[in-house]
């Protein structure tokens, strides 16, 4: 195995994930806000999970995103 390429490869999914993801949020609720449905002072409770087929992994991450 390569070090350094597997470090490599999982540092590049994990910004792609967190690029995207976060502009998947920030589109979502706008619409929401624009929509109504959302005041903008919210907090919403937020889950990420991360599976990896082959090794039967999956890990749950919880937080908040606050609005303001």
């Amino acid at each position: 195995m390569n070090d350094e390429a597997f470090q490599h490869s999982i540092r590049k999914l994990l910004k792609t994930v967190g690029v995207n993801t976060q502009q998947q949020i920030e589109a979502a609720v706008n619409k929401a806000r624009d929509e109504g449905t959302l005041a903008g002072n919210e907090t919403l409770p937020a889950t990420v999970t991360v599976r990896v087929e082959g090794i039967d992994l999956a890990l749950d991450f919880a937080g908040d995103i606050t609005l303001e």
